[in-house]
This record gives structure tokens, sequence and C-alpha cells, in this order.
């Protein structure tokens, strides 16, 4: 492949303003204060916990400088995986960091320079042009007030793990109850309850209703008899109320033109001894033609979707050939490293129409990872671009240009129709 072509294309690639259509960082407070922030990543303390570091550090008392001295000490370790190259970025961009291989010697500097650039006046302000971002969409609790940030900057998602799987805990249903003054358990009680979800997140700006599923879900409609027994219900896993929880919120996303976001294939707490959010895993006994009665139920419904297991991207490429409500959506978890990206993209852009894929999220837990992992992602496609499209003839580089501003902004902000 030509270098010249592959850096031209960068060049302009790395222009290209974002919207990051997937994140957890927390709308009131979206920037970290701390190193401790950032290497309390999960990626960080999952990585080094199995590279043989004991868990000790992680817990609550244990004393924030001394949790990263512990956790640089075992970063040479995974120097060979993505999450590295991250951290690095972040180090050498932020904090005035001049190598590649930070180690223990390294965390009081590094510590006390956080300290300093993270609660500088006009941080986030700074990060926000530095990463060339224009939305970054959250990851909201249905009983989230949504106040305190920025709703046009950060936008609201209504996440529904919870309602659906949770729904037997009374914990659950007293969060509902109190979020939308509403406290029944019969079918009609509870979807008004929903309903008024459904109106305080969009009335606060929100643009996708979402949910992360295991690899045995497939979603049907239940009848309201049915319903309205298994509401009553206390037993865990209940299939008719989960199923009548999830067909009923793709009823309110289809009256309310709300993308319906899956993430689809978690299998949680495998890992039982593991850290904090470092215990889940993707399943391979999933497969997407279990939505299919979804899929063909709301053809007015866009469904983004993630998949985490890498075998599965072929099932999500055609799927999104097929059915024009289905969307390919980023690179989720496990598969969001460069070598999974790369084979992943290949296949989406030669099966799918572009206008189908969304390209990247960072799916990030604070602001300073967004530059990072968008770097990698704009690196990994400006070289499938100038291999795949550009050198072969398919495309000119004006049009490869033109491909990664959909895929990098245009289409996120077609199909979750966002306007800021």
């Amino acid at each position: 492949m030509s270098q010249s072509l592959l850096q031209r294309l960068h060049s302009e690639i790395d222009r290209i303003p974002i919207v990051d259509s997937h994140s957890h960082v927390p709308g009131p407070k979206p920037t970290a204060t701390s190193l401790d922030d950032i290497l309390g990543y999960h990626y960080y303390t999952e990585l080094a916990h199995s590279a043989g570091m004991p868990k000790t550090c992680l817990e609550p008392g244990f004393e924030p400088r001394e949790r990263c001295r512990t956790l640089l000490e075992w970063l040479p370790r995974l120097a060979n995986t993505a999450q590295h190259s991250w951290f690095v970025r972040v180090c050498r961009d932020h904090l005035g960091y001049a190598s590649h291989a930070p180690t223990r010697a390294d965390a009081d500097f590094l510590f006390d320079s956080a300290a300093k650039v993270f609660n500088a006046a006009g941080w986030e302000q700074e990060l926000w042009k530095r990463t060339k971002v224009e939305a970054v969409f959250l990851t909201n609790d249905f009983d989230d007030p949504l106040t305190g940030f920025d709703t046009r900057r950060y936008v609201p998602c209504l996440r529904t793990d919870d309602l659906v799987f949770h729904f037997h805990k009374d914990e659950v249903r007293a969060r509902l109850a109190k979020a939308t003054g509403i406290d029944r358990r019969d079918g009609p009680g509870v979807r008004e309850a929903v309903g008024r979800l459904f109106k305080h997140f969009i009335s606060k700006g929100a643009k996708a209703c979402a949910i992360s599923l295991p690899p045995d879900f497939s979603p049907e409609p239940v009848s309201p008899e049915a319903f309205g027994r298994a509401l009553e219900s206390n037993e865990a896993g209940n299939p008719d109320r989960q199923n009548g929880l999830f067909w009923m919120l793709a009823e309110f996303c289809q009256d309310h033109q709300l993308p319906f976001d899956l993430m689809i294939g978690v299998n949680r707490k495998v890992y039982e001894n593991g850290v904090f959010q470092g215990q889940d895993l993707f399943d391979r006994r999933t497969s997407l033609l279990q939505f299919r009665k979804l899929f063909n139920a709301f053809p007015k419904v866009v469904f983004p979707v993630s998949v985490l297991d890498g075998a599965q991207n072929q099932e999500l490429a055609s799927h999104a050939w097929i059915f024009p409500n289905v969307v390919a959506h980023g690179h989720w978890w496990y598969a969001n490293i460069p070598g999974i990206i790369t084979r992943d993209l290949r296949e989406r852009l030669q099966a799918a129409p572009l206008g189908k894929l969304v390209g990247y999220y960072s799916d990030a837990y604070k602001l300073e990872f967004v530059l990072p992992k968008f770097a990698m992602f704009r690196g990994i496609l400006s070289r499938v671009l100038a291999e795949d499209l550009v050198e072969p003839g398919y495309l000119t580089e004006e049009q490869a240009v033109a491909a990664a501003v959909e895929l990098l902004n245009g289409n996120a902000r077609r199909i979750f129709g966002f306007t800021g």
C-alpha cells in the first residue's frame, strides 16, 4: 500500500469532528479529577488482575496514590495491549509524559500532573476541543433526573436493563415508583409508568433507548393475561415478564420514533472472583435470528446493534444488508481492539450500505478516553479505506474521506436524529 496515500487519508480523517454514540461518561462529572480515575478504568484493573495483581489495592479504602503506584507497577505487563496504548496517549497528550513505557517510577509525576491538569479551570472545554467531539451519548439509569449537565452536548440515553431483567426486585420497583409517581404491578399501570419515563427522557433530549442482552434472550410478544400474571411474580428470570417488558419498550420506541440500541451477547458474572466490571464475557450461543420477530414486528424502529462475539460480525453485517431497520453499531467491549475492528470494519464496508454503519463509539467512562480510542479507530479506518477501497479503484480519495465523515459523524446524527 502507498504510504503517501495512507498519510493523506489519515491527515484528512484526523480533522473530522466526531459524534460518540455510546459512552458511560457521567454527565454531571464527565472528566477525570485524578490519575486514579484513569487507572481505575476497568480495562486496567481487570488486565492487571489477570496478569497477577492482587485485588487488595482496588478496595474502596485503599489510598489512591498508592493504588496508582501499584497499578503502574503492573502496567508494563500490559504493554502489548491496545488498552496500554490508550493510557500512554492520555499521559503524552495531557500530562506532559514523554515516554511510551510508564512504570511505578512515574507514578508520582503522573499523579501530581493529573491533579493539576484535570482540575484546572476550563479543562472540560479544552478536552472537547482537543478531541474534536461534537456530542457524547450517555448511558442513563431509568430513574436519572437528567439534571446538572448540558444535554445538547451530553445526550441522554434511556438504559433499561434493570427494568427488563430485575423488575422482580423490590428496589427496582421502588425506584420506578419514585421516578414516575406510579406504584403498580399490573400491566396497564406498568405501561403508564414506563410511558412517563419515555416522556421524561425525550423532554430532556434523549436520542435512544438501550439495553444489553444475555445470549439466550429471544424476544417475543406476550399476551396481556400472561404478562399481568408475570408482573405479580417475584420469580427471577420469568420469561413472560422479561419478554413483556422488552416488547413494551420496543412499542414505546415505535411510538416516539426513538432508536432501540441493542447490545447483544453478554454473559454476566462468568468470573465470579473478578474485579469490578471484570467478570463478564461473551457467549457464542447467541444468534441474531433470535431477534427476527422483533425486527419484523417493528419495521419503523431503528435497531443499532452491537455484538460481543467477533465471529458474529458477519451475521450483523448481513442483517444490516437485509433489514432496513438494523444498523451495525460500533465495536463493543471485547471487540474493541485493532485486530478485530479491522476485520469487522472490512466486512461491514464490503457487505452493507454505508448509511447502515455507525463506525465507532468510545464506551468510555471518562471524557479523557474518547480521544485515544477514536485516534485508534481513525488509524484503522484510514488503512482500511486506503487498502480496500481507494487502491483497488472503488472509491476516489475524496469519496473515501466523505465516507469517513459519515462513519464518524453523519450516520450517527441521522440515525439517532441528533441535530445539535
